[in-house]
C-alpha cells in the first residue's frame, strides 16, 4: 500500500525526501481516486527506490490542499527536490502512462 502522508508530515515525507514523490490527493468518496488505488498500488512497488508514492485524503488535510491549490480530484503532483514539478488531474492515465511519465523523474 502506498504510504500515508498528512498535514504534520508532508514537509518531511515529501518536500524532504531524497527520491521524487509522486503525491497522489484523493477523497474516500471519490470514484476515480479508487479506480487509480491498483495501478498505484503496482507503481509503489515497481518504482520503489526510483520513486516514491503517497497518498493524501484531502478531507483530513486542508492546509496542503489549500497550499497548492488542489480543486480536482484525483490530483497528481510529483514534487522533486521539495518543488513541485509536474502535475496530473483525473483519473483517464493507464499503468503505461503513468510509467512513461514517472520514469522521467525516477531517480
Amino acid at each position: 500500500m502506498a504510504h500515508l502522508v498528512n498535514d504534520a508530515n508532508f514537509d518531511a515525507e515529501v518536500l524532504g525526501a531524497s527520491e521524487p514523490v509522486l503525491v497522489d490527493f484523493w477523497a474516500e468518496w471519490c470514484g476515480p481516486c479508487k479506480a487509480m488505488d491498483p495501478i498505484l498500488e503496482d507503481l509503489s512497488a515497481s518504482l520503489a527506490g526510483k520513486v516514491k508514492i503517497v497518498k493524501l485524503n484531502v478531507e483530513e488535510n486542508v492546509g496542503i490542499v489549500a497550499r497548492y491549490n488542489v480543486r480536482a480530484m484525483p490530483t497528481m503532483i510529483v514534487f522533486h527536490k521539495g518543488e513541485p514539478v509536474d502535475a496530473r488531474v483525473g483519473a483517464g492515465q493507464s499503468r503505461v502512462q503513468l510509467t512513461k511519465w514517472l520514469d522521467q523523474f525516477a531517480a
